[in-house]
């Protein structure tokens, strides 16, 4: 094994050149998926696969110093990672459950009993409230991206709308509990890195996020006002709604998403073999739903080890040393944190391994510009969830639009809570607050 080879996974110093070199895949990503889709007018011209795999060939081939096996190695090893491995588990589990939902009825039986209760003007604002509460209550995005994408195709078509702006309503809605719940993975990361408690980041966090949700709920209440198709009252069969109650009842419980989603198939399994559908009827629809999880996977990994590259040529240590050299005052401190965990959520297109990464540094730049421990935690937290709920190769946009069958930029222009998140974090930053309020 060589030197360069050895070395991956520590702390490297390379000048600028070589640093700009190294995160360039990002920009050749960016080239051949984000502008040739802007220049074709069609964001389904270029599919995101053709994209990363150009990428991950140009990140394969200017990592130097190495054999190019062990280069490739470096690239699958970051593709297994376990926590890239349980993400396509858990997409495998949803492509059969969302199927199996769909095939048996329980997708139109829980739309009905929607449009029972709710008048089409609030069905907007309605999927958003209920995506909020349900991903706080989990903590997790991707198990509300699981649970209630199905369900809102299903109202856009209901009641006449676009698909991707119902999409972009469950995502959005989705990253309020992902940075807010006391059970997320990225508010547990956050305030282990910072060294402060969970109701202290709680109280910094919930005066930047729930006017950011106010906000934008406002703008669906808005929006919803045209929402004016009239619906009849469908009669609903309640024993159809049960596989869709079980998944949202137990991810509200908090159990593990990979139990949620298991339940959720065995419920479907069985209530279609009641209401007479055949047991190879069955297993055709989960089979057809995990297969069509194919694309979504074979991204992932890529996405995973071109990423993986990137760290392993010094791109992320180098942008992390640019941007901490520039840091002057409270104010510079905070927009450092906040720039610095965005940056690298960009490069690794995930939020919590993005916390865990700045955290550190995160804490030494919050210790030298008297910046309290929950200040640089919900900084933190917030500024990784609006970068990942705008990424469109993020794990949960890929999965939404994936479940909804639209391009995962389809639903950027509708993505209103990021956008008021960013408002409300820059508001934050420059708004100056007590250091004895903030401990």
């Amino acid at each position: 094994m060589t030197e360069e080879a050895a070395a991956y996974g520590k702390e490297r110093h390379v000048g600028v050149g070589q640093g700009l070199l190294a995160l360039s895949p990002v920009g050749v990503f960016a080239v051949f998926y984000l502008v040739v889709s802007v220049v074709a007018g069609d964001f389904y011209k270029m599919p995101l696969s053709v994209a990363f795999l150009v990428a991950s060939g140009w990140a394969i081939l200017i990592c130097r110093g190495m054999k190019l096996n062990e280069r490739i190695a470096i690239y699958s090893g970051e593709a297994a990672n376990p926590n890239v491995l349980f993400m396509v588990w858990i997409f495998i589990l949803a492509g059969g459950f969302a199927s199996l939902a769909t095939g048996i009825g329980a997708v139109d039986a829980t739309v009905g009993l929607t449009m029972q209760w709710l008048p089409p003007s609030m069905v907007i604002p309605g999927l958003f409230t209920a995506a909020c509460v349900i991903s706080f209550a989990v903590g997790t995005s991707v198990g509300t991206v699981v649970a209630l994408t199905p369900l809102a195709v299903k109202l856009a078509g209901a009641v006449d709308a676009e698909t991707a702006y119902f999409v972009a309503v469950v995502i959005g809605g989705a990253f309020f509990g992902d940075n807010l719940s006391f059970i997320s993975d990225t508010t547990i990361a956050a305030t282990r890195t910072q060294g402060c408690k969970l109701n202290d980041k709680f109280k910094a966090n919930v005066l930047i996020v729930v006017p950011a949700a106010l906000l934008t709920l406002a703008a669906y209440v808005l929006d919803g006002i045209d929402v004016t198709s009239e619906i009849a009252k469908p009669e609903v069969d309640y024993l159809l709604v049960v596989p869709y109650a079980t998944v949202i009842v137990t991810a509200i419980a908090g159990v593990n998403v990979v139990t949620v989603l298991t339940l959720g198939i065995l419920t479907a399994l069985g209530i279609g073999l009641v209401k007479g559908t055949g047991f190879f009827d069955l297993a055709g629809m989960a089979g057809n739903g995990i297969d069509s999880m194919g694309d979504l996977i074979i991204v992932t990994l890529m996405a995973a080890g071109m990423l993986g590259v990137i760290k392993a040529t010094g791109g992320v240590d180098f942008l992390l040393r640019a941007l901490t050299s520039a840091v002057k005052g409270t104010r510079g401190g905070q927009t450092c944190i906040a720039v610095l965990v965005g940056l690298i959520n960009i490069c690794t297109a995930n939020n919590t391994v993005a916390i865990i990464t700045v955290g550190p540094i995160a804490r030494d730049i919050a210790e030298r510009y008297d910046i309290s421990p929950r200040k640089s935690a919900s900084l933190l937290d917030t500024a990784s969830c609006l970068v990942q709920c705008l990424i469109p190769y993020g794990a949960q946009t890929l999965l939404a639009t994936s479940l909804a069958g639209i391009s995962p930029m389809a639903p950027w222009r509708y993505l209103y809570y990021p956008w008021a998140l960013l408002l409300m974090l820059v508001l934050s930053i420059i708004v100056k607050r007590k250091r004895r309020l903030s401990n």
